[in-house]
């Protein structure tokens, strides 16, 4: 095997994505670094194996489950390999590790999403526990606490950002969670084109739940003059439905854009505050 001058062999100086380090790398500091890493690693590794020797007590919730992506022909029973029994080991597997929420309707999309992104059950499980567990609390718990919180949250920003547009819902009497929870549910799985799907994540992991106001508000705000077309409940309903369609979502690139620039700013402690308002109301609602 080739060497440098320094005696370190060549596979040694190169990076496991095949870029060559430089002369004054820090090997030190990296070795450091990853030996805490795997450590990590390896702690993931072995409970993920313990979650799928688990008991199958959450089976019985997994009635839906195929029904995950019937258009995607990775997911039918054809398909080798099927990816509905990756998706089952991660569901089963989330439901024993977060006993509190076990399944809940909506889930089987995000996990099939996250199984097809990343091609690898592990991965995929640890990406569903940081939605939701850290990213979207209580949105999959049995109540749906905090996914109820958000939609009110959405309304009040609305009324802030789209006054007309929550005008006319209210003068109609059109609940938010009528047009818009399958967009918090699903985080618009199905909803958006795949591509647009994808980058939101990105800046869901990133920034956090308030990337799903945004995408809201700017199909909102966008759409402001078409929705206010409607004359009646059921026609409000429609134009939710069609405002998610079109050119405007397809170039995911200039809608990414438009996400940032359309709404305006709002702070996370604005959504902070909206939301200890909206959870005492859906509270009080029972």
């Amino acid at each position: 095997m080739a060497r440098r001058e320094d005696g370190r062999d060549w596979a040694y100086r190169v990076d496991p994505y095949g870029f060559e380090r430089p002369e004054d790398f820090d090997y030190a500091s990296y070795e450091a670094f990853f030996s805490r890493y795997l450590v990590v690693l390896t702690r993931r590794a072995i409970k993920w194996s313990k979650l799928l020797k688990g008991n199958n007590s959450i089976q019985k919730s997994l009635k839906d489950m195929n029904r995950t992506f019937p258009d995607n022909v990775k997911f039918r029973r054809t398909a080798d390999p099927c990816l509905q029994h990756a998706l089952y080991n991660v569901l089963v597997a989330y439901g024993h590790h977060n006993k509190a929420v076990g399944y809940c309707q909506g889930m089987n999309f995000i996990a099939g999403y996250l199984i097809l992104i990343t091609k690898n059950e592990e991965e995929s499980f640890w990406l569903l526990d940081a939605l939701i567990g850290r990213i979207l609390p209580d949105y999959y718990s049995p109540a749906m606490l905090g996914l109820k919180t958000d939609q009110e949250v959405l309304g009040e920003l609305v009324k802030m950002k789209v006054p007309a547009v929550a005008e006319l819902m209210e003068r109609h009497g059109v609940m938010w969670t009528l047009v818009v929870s399958r967009w918090f549910i699903c985080l618009f799985i199905d909803i958006l084109p795949v591509e647009t799907v994808l980058r939101i994540w990105d800046c869901l992991f990133y920034e956090g739940s308030k990337i799903i106001f945004r995408v809201a508000l700017t199909l909102i705000k966008q759409n402001q003059a078409f929705i206010l077309e409607a004359t009646n409940f059921p026609d409000i309903c429609d134009k939710f439905k069609q405002i998610t369609k079109g050119t405007f979502v397809t170039e995911c690139h200039s809608f990414m854009q438009k996400i940032f620039a359309d709404p305006g700013s709002f702070s996370m402690a604005t959504i902070n505050k909206l939301r200890e308002t909206c959870r005492e109301k859906v509270l009080s609602q029972g």
